[in-house]
């Protein structure tokens, strides 16, 4: 009898513990299904939400801003841009004249040369061939700087290279509209014209 009532209060004490288990995992479960329900209500509730439009004028404000800052950019760099140029530039005139005249001075100093013994010369032909040393390393110098001499007699007239002084009846047929005399020599410098040749063409 005693041996009954014990096995009856153990299934007793089982049944509790599995009646506890279950209300447990049932607690645990109602926790979890109320916990992803307000997951879902708050995504819910996030979704219906009005998203806020931009304005076309936010838009067009917006593009305004960043062109005028790019404009601001550019003005900047370019001014930066021109003066750094301009300085160089003058930099540049200044050293180019300066090694200009430094070719010159030799041909200066050949012409001092000429002149303190012109009147020792006793020999023309030897003054004159003195002369023509200096003329040729004038030129030469010039050459050097890109300075050529445009040839003009018995060429076509040019506008691009020669200017008409006159005009006056060609000695043959073969010279008409062509130099026939030039007054003053004109020069390129680097196949640029800076002094036209002031010419006389036959007609």
């Amino acid at each position: 009898m005693a041996k009954d009532s014990s096995k009856s209060m153990d299934e007793k004490d089982e049944k509790e513990v599995v009646d506890a288990n279950v209300e447990q995992e049932t607690a645990a479960t109602e926790k979890t299904a109320a916990e992803n329900q307000e997951v879902k209500d708050e995504a819910e509730e996030a979704a219906t939400e009005p998203v806020q439009e931009v304005t076309e004028e936010e838009k067009l404000a917006k593009q305004v801003a960043e062109m005028n800052d790019k404009y601001l950019r550019l003005s900047a760099e370019f001014d930066n841009y021109r003066k750094r140029t301009l300085k160089e530039k003058m930099e540049l005139t200044k050293s180019a004249g300066e090694s200009i005249l430094l070719g010159l001075l030799p041909v200066a100093d050949d012409f001092d040369r000429a002149l303190n013994h012109i009147d020792d010369v006793k020999d023309v032909e030897s003054m004159k061939e003195g002369i023509m040393i200096i003329y040729k390393k004038f030129a030469d110098f010039l050459q050097s700087k890109g300075v050529k001499e445009i040839d003009s007699i018995q060429k076509e007239f040019d506008t691009d290279l020669h200017e008409a002084i006159t005009k006056i009846p060609a000695p043959t047929e073969e010279l008409k509209g062509k130099v026939i005399d030039c007054i003053e020599k004109g020069y390129t410098l680097n196949e640029k014209v800076i002094r036209f040749s002031k010419v006389v063409v036959g007609e």
